[in-house]
């Protein structure tokens, strides 16, 4: 970024309303870039999703890793949260909703804050190939954790842990890191 755009940053930017530089959701510009990525990555997650009788794996994480890498840490919490969440509703599976909202609240977060693209804008670099797979090893072991320990259901837990790891975090983290790179 430029000296001069760093500048005019500033002169928009209001004191307090920022966390690590990110505008918080009080900025009409986050709640509108946030919601408009909550659609898409509620979208990505009801299309080709894989059904169980108790759950299903979707290709939604990577919207999510995608929303943290591009926006950061805030929009990639809101829409990552609030997306695959209202996936959950759409396709029938409201038991697993607000296990999905708190787990994929934290992907996007943690994918935004170690990728950190206010201060790291380049293309691709090792801290989007980290914040991918902090991001990654949170939805595979989370779920993991929720199905075993909340559900009771260790066949469930067991049975779905590699496609979590494989579809969930494989195709997110690669795909996310392809998008980047060619955006």
């Amino acid at each position: 970024m430029s000296e001069q755009n760093k500048e005019l940053e500033k002169k928009f930017q209001t004191p307090g309303n920022t966390f690590k530089g990110y505008y918080l959701p009080s900025n009409t510009i986050v709640i509108s870039m946030a919601g408009v990525f909550a659609a898409f990555t509620c979208v990505m997650t009801i299309i080709l999703p894989i059904l169980f009788p108790r759950g299903f794996i979707n290709i939604g994480d990577l919207a999510v890793m995608i929303t943290g890498l591009l926006f950061g840490p805030i929009i990639g919490f809101i829409a990552g949260g609030i997306g695959p969440m209202l996936g959950d509703y759409f396709l029938g599976y409201p038991e697993t909703a607000f296990f999905t909202l708190i787990i994929k609240m934290l992907e996007g977060f943690l994918v935004g804050m170690i990728a950190n693209p206010r201060k790291h804008y380049k293309k691709l670099n090792y801290r989007d190939v980290l914040g991918v797979i902090a991001g990654g090893l949170i939805i595979a072991f989370d779920y993991f954790i929720v199905e075993l320990y909340v559900f009771g259901d260790p066949g469930w837990a067991y049975g779905e842990l590699p496609l979590n790891f494989t579809v969930q975090f494989g195709i997110g983290a690669v795909g996310s890191l392809l998008f980047v790179y060619i955006a």
